[in-house]
C-alpha cells in the first residue's frame, strides 16, 4: 500500500504541473512562415492564431490561390512547431514517460 500511496502523491504532482504548464501555454506564442517569410502566423499555446502577415506584395498577384496556400502552409509551420514545443513541455512534467498515442494533452 506505500507504493499505491506514493504513486497517488506523485499523480497528483503531475496534474498540478499540468495544471500549470496549461496556464503557461496561453502566455506561449509560436510563429511559422512561409513563402519566404511573405505569409507569417501566430499561434498561441492553445493553437489559437492571435496574427497574420501577408507581405503587402502577394496583394499584387491575381491568384488568391497562392495566398491561401501560403497561409494555409505558415499555419501548418507554426501549429507543428507548437506540438514539439508542447511535447518538450510535457516530456518535462512526465519525467520523459511515454504516455499513450492519443493522450495529447492539452491541445
Amino acid at each position: 500500500m506505500k507504493n499505491l500511496g506514493q504513486m497517488m502523491k506523485q499523480a497528483q504532482e503531475m496534474q498540478t504541473k499540468m495544471q500549470e504548464m496549461q496556464e503557461k501555454l496561453v502566455e506561449l506564442e509560436i510563429s511559422g512562415a512561409s513563402g519566404g517569410g511573405m505569409v507569417t502566423v501566430r499561434l498561441n499555446g492553445k493553437g489559437e492564431m492571435l496574427g497574420l502577415h501577408i507581405d503587402p506584395t502577394l496583394f499584387n498577384s491575381n491568384d488568391a490561390e497562392v495566398v491561401e496556400d501560403l497561409i494555409v502552409a505558415a499555419f501548418s509551420d507554426a501549429k507543428g512547431k507548437l506540438e514539439v514545443r508542447v511535447a518538450e513541455e510535457m516530456s518535462k512534467i512526465t519525467g520523459g514517460l511515454n504516455l499513450p498515442p492519443g493522450l495529447n494533452l492539452p491541445i
